[in-house]
């Protein structure tokens, strides 16, 4: 078809381009996945090899979102999807739309990466994990609308507890879109308030047909409802994801029911409790204020006995009183004693009584202190302690 023609290169990769891309629309090819590398755009970019021959791949980011697990070296896969040609190398390649482990193995594998994973971000950590309530009023159910695991949770809700109200909200529990469907019936619950407590689960299977409540969607989920999670997934030996990261897990649907509300004879037996409790505190506050008034009264006293009582009291104070103020008596008379003793000893009676005299002019109220104050032929009284005369200064000596 082409011998006589001679083509460009870029024509060559066009024509090989178009027949690869018309022939294998949709492929399923088993492989081990070898240099890996996911960049910051999101996408998935691998080697799909066997023991003879590699071909490049890619899962671009709107398929990868999807999945269960993170590619890594050396896992065994299944890719469905389609192949090209890239252009710029001339390279066969095969664009994966859909990526799974080969085998339960690998779905084992997957669940481990991503137990292990979400175990390090703290979403198992058993310190966030909720009290469920007492008392619910209301039990969300989100499970499969037909399936044996709603008609054991209704039948234990109605025989437990026949008045609570219970909203179900019937999802997929396996196969494709099963985890989202989950999601977004717990994602309602919780928008809405619509529950006090939810069950999540299903009844027993395959790892493969409980394989939704693997998802890491439904993870999260769980990890952010702020309605508290009870898990109810298969059987007792069976263990998912979501009962690691759920408030609490039963091992079954209806243990989860058993759980999640009390039976009348429970409730009967826990009000009995609290009866009980109440007569025994309100016989202990009554003795105690028994106690207490019989120690009152103990204290108190005829108004005879307060009188007497007052008396000796005011009897007391009085002779305090009375030793007060002869001690501040005696103490005021020593120190006016004292007082006039020191005014008697320096008064100039006393001083004249020493034999001291005091000189004056004649008028006699003005003190001569020296002889210069006086003039010959000038009149002096001198004053003594008894009497007092009149001279005549003959002569002064300054």
């Amino acid at each position: 078809m082409f011998q006589d023609q001679v083509l460009s290169v870029s024509r060559l990769v066009e024509l090989l381009k178009e027949v690869v891309e018309d022939n294998f629309l949709e492929v399923t090819v088993e492989g081990e996945i070898s240099n890996c590398a996911t960049p910051s755009s999101g996408h998935h970019y691998f080697t799909l090899k066997d023991n003879r021959c590699q071909v490049r791949a890619v899962m671009f980011r709107q398929y990868n979102r999807l999945l269960r697990f993170s590619p890594e070296d050396g896992m065994q896969v299944l890719c469905r999807g389609r192949l090209t040609v890239y252009p710029q190398r001339g390279e066969l390649q095969m664009v994966v739309e859909h990526l799974e482990l080969c085998g339960e193995g690998g779905l084992q594998a997957a669940y481990e990466e991503l137990r292990l994973r979400l175990e390090r971000e703290g979403l198992f950590a058993r310190e966030r994990k909720r009290a469920l309530p007492t008392y619910p009023k209301t039990v969300g159910v989100v499970t499969s609308g037909t399936g044996a695991a709603i008609r054991d949770i209704l039948q234990v809700l109605r025989r437990r507890a026949a008045g609570v109200r219970v909203v179900i909200c019937p999802v997929r529990v396996q196969g494709t879109g099963a985890a989202e469907e989950i999601v977004r019936a717990v994602e309602l619950f919780n928008r809405h308030q619509a529950a006090d407590v939810l069950i999540v689960g299903r009844g027993g299977g395959s790892l493969e047909d409980l394989w939704a409540f693997n998802e890491e969607p439904v993870a999260r989920a769980l990890y952010a409802s702020h309605i508290p999670v009870i898990s109810a997934v298969g059987h007792e030996v069976d263990t998912t994801i979501a009962d690691y990261v759920a408030d609490y897990r039963a091992p079954t649907p209806s243990a989860a029911a058993e759980v999640v509300v009390r039976s009348c004879q429970e409730i009967e037996s826990h009000l009995d409790h609290l009866q009980q409790r109440l007569k025994v505190a309100q016989s202990s506050r009554l003795r105690h204020s028994q106690e207490k008034l019989e120690a009152l009264a103990d204290r108190l006293r005829s108004p005879r006995q307060l009188v007497a009582d007052m008396q000796r009291r005011l009897q007391v104070a009085e002779e305090r009183l009375r030793r007060a103020m002869k001690h501040t008596h005696e103490r005021k008379t020593a120190a006016f004693q004292l007082v006039s003793g020191r005014l008697e000893a320096y008064s100039p009676q006393a001083t004249l009584q020493r034999g001291y005299s005091i000189v004056t002019r004649a008028d006699g109220r003005r003190v001569v202190t020296a002889a210069d104050q006086a003039s010959p032929g000038e009149v002096l009284g001198i004053r003594f302690a008894q009497g007092q005369v009149r001279v005549t200064v003959d002569e002064v000596d300054a």
